[in-house]
């Protein structure tokens, strides 16, 4: 129903290539959703380096604060939308599960996000073989690093083709996972909708959580 070895090369030089130049998008069908997916955790990843720079101030920490909650928000909105692909690629192929089919811990959109990160921590592991700045004992750590990720790179592809191909079958069912992330929403999250409640009406006061 799908190529994962496809979805791999598109991640991998997707990475390459932004680093060189602006992100783009030019794929299409299915792996045009993927590649859209997979510029969010590019976006999130150097957003995330900036955060841990001791140099940083504290007003561009408040800023790419508000760009990671973004592009998280984001990734999660497309891993889900990822999943809506393949239910209707599904139906479209006419699959119905068998009684006793069942349902997978993780979405193949969970799956191929994770391949998605894996694709950009391996990019920037190698870029630190390519340091002129640090021993050899840093070198064989990131290789032996290297070598680990792609194993788990191969061993996750494996196991999301094989779940495609028992969804494919009707062995498994499939169900878009719904996050509903409250944080980002000013009608769910406290923070944002008693402070625009209270707006104009003296200090805030946080609502205490609940305990566990």
């Amino acid at each position: 129903m799908i190529d994962i070895e496809q979805i791999i090369q598109l991640q991998t030089d997707t990475v390459a290539a932004w680093h060189l130049g602006p992100i783009e998008n030019n794929a299409s069908g299915f792996l045009q959703t993927v590649c859209t997916q997979h510029s969010f955790n590019y976006q999130l990843w150097h957003e995330e380096d900036i955060a841990r720079s001791p140099d940083v101030s504290d007003q561009e920490i408040a800023r790419v604060k508000r760009s990671i909650d973004r592009f998280n928000q984001q990734r999660n909105d497309w891993i889900e939308k990822i999943d809506d692909r393949i239910a209707e690629m599904l139906t479209d192929n006419g699959v119905t599960p068998s009684g006793d089919a069942r349902l997978n811990t993780e979405t193949p959109g969970s799956a191929i996000d994770r391949l998605s990160i894996m694709s950009l921590r391996l990019y920037h592991l190698r870029e630190q073989l390519q340091r002129d700045d640090v021993d050899q004992q840093h070198r064989e750590s990131v290789e032996q690093k290297i070598n680990v990720c792609l194993l788990q790179q191969s061993e996750l592809a494996k196991s999301l083709q094989q779940l495609v191909e028992d969804l494919d079958a009707g062995k498994k069912r499939h169900l878009t996972y719904r996050q509903f992330k409250m944080y980002n929403d000013p009608t769910l999250n406290p923070y944002l909708y008693q402070s625009a409640n209270q707006a104009g009406q003296g200090k805030y006061t946080p609502a205490r959580k609940a305990s566990a």
